[in-house]
């Protein structure tokens, strides 16, 4: 890998496979760096590298499994020797909705694992890299860090404490002048909404037939708010372009609201908590009390 071919630098994304990730590092790559692509499966890195081939290498990377993490930030320091990392780009992540009532133990734990626990793993590795190379780091979180809905309280548990995370980070690395962006998302189109529609799919198997009817209406609402938010989606090169401009710019900004609707769902949250309930109802059409 001459410097030539990386001269904006080096710099590692997470969950590349699909979707946002996918289009951040295929962004980035035709924008003169050189992509560290972690993905789970061999054949998504490849698929990934045979786009941009002398711009993009696949790693393996769970970063629910911090073996593989150990692993990639090894080879990738083997690569960039002296010259670091330009920037870390934590975007893995996924939505496994329920009512905090029923919700399994074990799928409310893979989300903040994922979500959470993941990027705070991938940035002790690769830190060390990114001091050296005076990189920066960028976290994709979402509007689901502002705004609450009903089934998604695992989901935006973890996007908060993403928000909690950065700022933190942007604090403790001021020091070394170490920039740490947060890319609050909007809806996208991305492989989500399909996910998103099977889990919903899911939740009678999984919660029960009593326990799920206790919540089958907020669930249809959930279930159509998702459909509206799927079909007013913005293409994933939207966030891609924000993530590029986080790592670019020399003003970059803390947080980025990228994606349509990202504005008044600041505004909903700015609202006191029970106006804001009071508006989610009207807007979601969930249930009244009873």
């Amino acid at each position: 890998m001459s410097s030539k071919k990386s001269s904006r630098g080096y710099v590692v994304v997470t969950g590349t496979s699909t979707g946002i990730g996918a289009a951040t590092a295929l962004h980035l790559a035709r924008n003169g760096f050189h992509v560290f692509a972690g993905v789970r499966r061999d054949e998504d890195g490849e698929a990934l590298r045979a786009q941009v081939p002398e711009k993009v290498t696949p790693l393996i990377i769970d970063v629910t499994d911090e073996s593989t993490i150990t692993a990639a930030a090894s080879t990738v320091a083997d690569a960039v020797g002296k010259r670091g990392l330009a920037g870390l780009v934590n975007n893995a992540g996924i939505a496994k909705p329920a009512p905090i009532e029923f919700q399994p133990m074990a799928d409310f734990r893979t989300q903040l694992e994922v979500n959470l626990f993941g990027p705070v793993a991938m940035v002790q590795a690769f830190l060390p890299l990114i001091r050296r190379g005076g990189g920066r780091i960028v976290n994709v979180g979402s509007i689901g860090g502002l705004l609450v809905l009903p089934l998604n309280g695992a989901y935006s548990a973890s996007k908060f404490g993403m928000r909690a995370i950065t700022d933190a980070l942007r604090l403790e690395l001021r020091q070394w002048n170490i920039h740490v962006s947060l890319i609050e998302v909007a809806p996208v189109e991305t492989a989500i909404f399909g996910k998103t529609y099977a889990e919903l799919d899911g939740l009678e198997k999984r919660l029960g037939e009593p326990n799920y009817r206790l919540y089958e209406e907020q669930v249809a609402a959930v279930r159509k708010s998702t459909k509206k938010a799927a079909a007013d989606a913005d293409p994933p090169l939207v966030i891609a372009k924000a993530i590029a401009h986080a790592l670019t710019s020399d003003k970059p900004k803390t947080r980025y609201l990228v994606g349509h609707g990202g504005k008044q769902v600041a505004v909903a949250a700015a609202l006191p908590d029970r106006a804001r309930d009071r508006a989610l109802v009207r807007e979601l059409e969930l249930p009244k009390p009873e």
